[in-house]
């Protein structure tokens, strides 16, 4: 399977590097072909500018020419991983201003049709999704507020895949708190886990 992992974090020792590793290894015994954005280490700007606002609509195609290459991986794919840290309850803004300027109309949805109506989903390329993350958090907490990160990557952007992707999410809670021993299993556990994708 063609997958495209998208990693954001700004420390190359974190043990959220450590995660992207063990994803790398497993993804790529099981023998899928992989392509890899490192959104920090790229120096990917973030910011959705004036210009971009104002072509949204009325020029998406400038706005694709100024992220082509990321637009062609996701076009490239048929399923994504992304490995991230939970800050503030949600993606970080280098990752959050990704979707932003990458996602765009013509390339992971359409305009909806009429009032009322949601957006139509043009990424049915994608038919797995994986989500890798860390919180400092409970798992009961992020339940009372909503789990806003989650919800995105899990119910706000499945309509935009395949009708039968396959979606899964992996999260270590009370990252804080937790002992090397802990961490080491959960690293294990996503190692574990992406090895059974089959290709």
């Amino acid at each position: 399977m063609r997958l495209l992992l998208v990693y954001c974090h700004p420390d190359p020792d974190s043990y959220g590097a450590s995660l992207r590793r063990a994803a790398v290894e497993a993804l790529t015994a099981a023998g899928h072909e992989l392509r890899e954005i490192d959104l920090y280490a790229e120096g990917f700007d973030p910011v959705f500018s004036r210009e971009e606002k104002r072509t949204y609509l009325e020029d998406t195609a400038a706005n694709i020419r100024g992220v082509q290459a990321h637009v062609q991986a996701l076009r490239w794919a048929e399923g994504w991983v992304v490995v991230y840290p939970t800050w503030f309850y949600g993606a970080p803004a280098m990752l959050k201003g990704w979707l932003d300027r990458v996602w765009l109309p013509g390339v992971s949805f359409k305009i909806a049709s009429a009032r009322q109506r949601t957006i139509g989903g043009q990424l049915r390329n994608i038919r797995l999704f994986v989500g890798i993350t860390t919180s400092g958090s409970p798992w009961w907490w992020l339940k009372v507020i909503g789990d806003p990160g989650r919800s995105l990557f899990m119910r706000g952007l499945r309509p935009l895949y395949a009708q039968r992707c396959r979606m899964e999410w992996l999260q270590l809670h009370n990252m804080n708190h937790v002992t090397a021993a802990e961490r080491d299993a959960f690293r294990d556990r996503v190692a574990r886990r992406l090895a059974r994708i089959a290709a």
